[in-house]
């Protein structure tokens, strides 16, 4: 007996055992005991070359399956660490991304960014490819060539691999920028027969992608939705004037819970009223609940719940009751939000998760979702299709 000869012995043990290890759920219960017999054999035999040499000889005879190489097993590794990221993904965390204005400011979809008075204070201080990068802007910048008038109709879409434009005519001038022709309505207060002096800016700031957040879905398991929740649920069964939601709006909605199952509740002059179970005063809703005091601070684009739209009764004032398994959701950006005073309360079934982490593009809200207070500026009144101060954000 040797040293290079134990060390052999020891080489062959932990071969033999790891093989006999990794095959094990595709061994026969025959195999399994000629592998322990082998293993036991090799243990109590001596350090010497021959005696190995037929131990190896008897090993290499077990009808094993062929043993795959480095690739193979790169593969599975990528297969099974995807399979944990899917399942990670359907129980746990999911991404999702704004589409829509409804609950700016808290979420932003879409949006254009005001570059002298955005609260960004990168805005104009990085090179353009970081900016897309690290914010997800687009340039949006025009101006006025010569005296013009703007006339609708002369719109035209323009697809592009991050942003759709739009495209318009200004007198001789062609104009592009980002956006539809709704968003550049609003962002370039564009309106039928405004006049543009030759030099005047048409637009000077940035659009930016919408929202990226992960939506956490294991808490619903441990402890029930309550208000002032930001919850993401399915469309499924939600209609407004016979159209399914799904068809018009998409299959995933973001809103804010206003109230739980067994509340009575009523909108009057903008504001939420809420009576609990059990009570018999209705009380605002940012005195139950402490995450609306924001929305009712009339700062930084909040303006409180309006009354008198949609189609459901207590958006006029009367009271309504919701049922078992109930919410009442509504937006924050409560002029711009397609919520249940139009199409009515959401089952609790249809909840997807609740809104957890910001994590794309890099701006004030990037972090957990609903930690920023409003900006310290006054909303006070909408344009063509949001309020002025969401720009600075």
């Amino acid at each position: 007996m040797n040293f290079f000869d134990v060390r052999k012995k020891r080489k062959l043990l932990a071969e033999i055992k790891n093989r006999r290890h990794a095959e094990d759920d595709l061994l026969s219960p025959a195999l399994r005991s000629d592998f322990d017999a082998l293993i036991a054999e090799l243990e109590e035999a001596p350090a010497e070359k021959g005696v190995l040499q037929k131990i190896r000889e008897k090993f290499r005879q077990f009808p094993l399956p062929e043993k795959r190489g480095t690739m193979f097993a790169l593969l599975d590794l990528i297969v099974v660490v995807g399979a944990v990221a899917f399942g990670l993904r359907g129980l746990y965390f999911q991404p999702f991304r704004i589409p829509t204005s409804s609950m700016q400011p808290t979420l932003y979809g879409i949006h254009y960014l005001d570059v002298k008075n955005g609260s960004n204070p990168f805005l104009e201080k990085l090179p353009s490819p970081l900016n897309k990068i690290l914010f997800g802007m687009c340039d949006a910048k025009a101006v006025a060539q010569s005296s013009s008038t703007y006339f609708a109709g002369t719109e035209r879409r323009e697809s592009g691999m991050i942003f759709d434009r739009t495209a318009f005519t200004l007198g001789g001038q062609q104009v592009s920028l980002p956006g539809t022709p709704e968003q550049i309505a609003g962002y370039a207060n564009l309106y039928e027969g405004r006049n543009f002096a030759p030099g005047e800016t048409i637009a000077d700031g940035y659009v930016s992608l919408g929202d990226h957040l992960f939506v956490e879905r294991f808490s619903l398991y441990l402890s029930p939705p309550s208000r002032g929740d930001v919850m993401v649920f399915t469309t499924e069964n939600l209609s407004y004037n016979g159209i399914p939601l799904i068809l018009t709006g998409g299959y995933y909605y973001i809103k804010r819970i206003a109230a739980i199952p067994g509340d009575t509740v009523k909108i009057e002059n903008n504001q939420l009223y809420v009576k609990s179970p059990g009570s018999d005063t209705f009380r605002k809703i940012q005195d139950i609940e402490p995450r609306f005091g924001k929305i009712y601070s009339m700062k930084g684009g909040y303006h409180g719940h309006l009354s008198n739209m949609g189609g459901q009764p207590f958006a006029f004032g009367e009271e309504f009751t919701l049922g078992k398994e109930e919410y009442l959701m509504l937006g924050d950006n409560s002029r711009f939000s397609m919520d249940s005073r139009y199409f009515g309360p959401v089952n609790r079934r249809q909840f997807i998760g609740r809104a957890w982490l910001t994590f794309y593009p890099l701006s004030r809200r990037t972090g957990l979702v609903d930690r920023c207070p409003p900006l310290d500026v006054p909303t006070d009144e909408p344009d063509i299709s949001t309020f002025p101060v969401m720009y600075r954000q």
